[in-house]
């Protein structure tokens, strides 16, 4: 009887444990943690602002009920204390994010308005983001983010493109900028890219100049290949001894299809040297080296007097000398030389040679 006893007792203790109340916990504020990771970027006169939503609230439990996120924007600080709004975003659609998704980036684009980029225009704007929960309540401002104020130039608007055995020859007109102060340069940056990738390479900068015409020679392309080119202008601002650049907008993408059309230089200083008396007929022919990058081989042309010439090589000759043993004692012969290029451009003649076989 006495374990029976033992083990009722026990019993009854353990339930009056499980009964007992913890230490009691304040009731959660549920203010979104700050964000942590905004990021700004320039181009004309918009900001694209990109941050992560928070997950979570300053007390680590998961945000119930979002708020809305007031952008905050301010030029004449560079450590904003309260938020100088500028808008309110709604909060975000859909449930509210918890621990385990995939934290999705949220993206808001603000314009600068030219009256704060005139008044300014070495300055910098600071940028920061309040995140309220549904009570219009915050745990302060994100991280701080600063963009110049400096005015961009327009794009150009009548870029052309001509494809010459240099290179691609990109034209434009430009323009001045009217108020240009010390610590601001500008020039133009040329992009290009192809048409089965988005993305945009720098090719080459131009420095802005009294002439407004504006030129760019492209040579590191493949010939045979459709390239999309545009140009914007770059505001340069030096300020402490550092450097910052803004884009202005892109111009209007031009489309170019660097088809190769040009033939090589026509060989020169053709020299033919018979065979002497005694030996098999045949003649000799050299000639100065073409000096294309693109060079594919020659071809060598025959004639006698009163003819047309005729091309005597089978296959395209890869070194400047040729033995043609298709001759006869007791004839002349007019020779001429062309280069053709690895897409089959083929050159003029080249000045003829003559010589008669012995």
């Amino acid at each position: 009887m006495k374990w029976q006893l033992h083990l009722s007792l026990a019993a009854v203790l353990s339930l009056a444990a499980c009964g007992t109340p913890g230490a009691p916990r304040p009731p959660s504020l549920e203010l979104p943690q700050p964000v942590n990771d905004l990021a700004a970027t320039r181009q004309g006169d918009k900001v694209t602002l990109t941050w992560t939503p928070p997950r979570e609230t300053t007390d680590k439990q998961n945000i119930r009920h979002p708020g809305p996120v007031r952008v905050c924007r301010d030029a004449n600080t560079t450590a904003m204390v309260q938020c100088p709004q500028v808008a309110e975003l709604p909060p975000d659609a859909g449930a509210p994010p918890s621990k385990r998704s995939k934290p999705e980036q949220r993206t808001y684009v603000d314009t600068l308005p030219a009256a704060l980029q005139q008044q300014n225009p070495s300055g910098f704007a600071t940028y920061a983001l309040e995140s309220l929960n549904a009570r219009g309540r915050s745990a302060g401002l994100s991280n701080q983010v600063q963009v110049p104020l400096a005015p961009t130039l327009p794009p150009p608007t009548d870029l052309r493109a001509q494809v010459t055995p240099e290179g691609v020859v990109l034209t434009w007109t430009g323009a001045l900028h009217e108020h240009e102060a010390p610590e601001l340069r500008h020039f133009y940056r040329v992009y290009r890219r192809t048409p089965e990738t988005p993305l945009w390479t720098v090719v080459g900068e131009v420095q802005l100049s009294t002439d407004p015409q504006a030129r760019f020679l492209d040579t590191s392309f493949a010939w045979g290949k459709t390239y999309l080119y545009r140009v914007v202008v770059v505001t340069s601002i030096t300020r402490n001894g550092t450097v910052v650049q803004v884009e202005g907008e892109p111009s209007a993408e031009l489309t170019v299809v660097v088809h190769d059309v040009f033939p090589p230089a026509a060989p020169t200083d053709v020299q033919a040297v018979a065979s002497g008396v005694g030996q098999p007929a045949f003649v000799d022919l050299t000639w100065a080296p073409n000096t294309e990058p693109d060079l594919a081989g020659y071809n060598v042309y025959r004639r006698e007097e009163g003819q047309q010439p005729v091309k005597i090589n089978a296959e395209l000759v890869k070194t400047p000398t040729f033995r043609d043993r298709g001759v006869a004692s007791g004839h002349r012969y007019f020779y001429s030389v062309t280069a053709v290029d690895l897409r089959g451009n083929e050159s003029s003649h080249s000045t003829e040679a003559s010589e008669s076989v012995p």
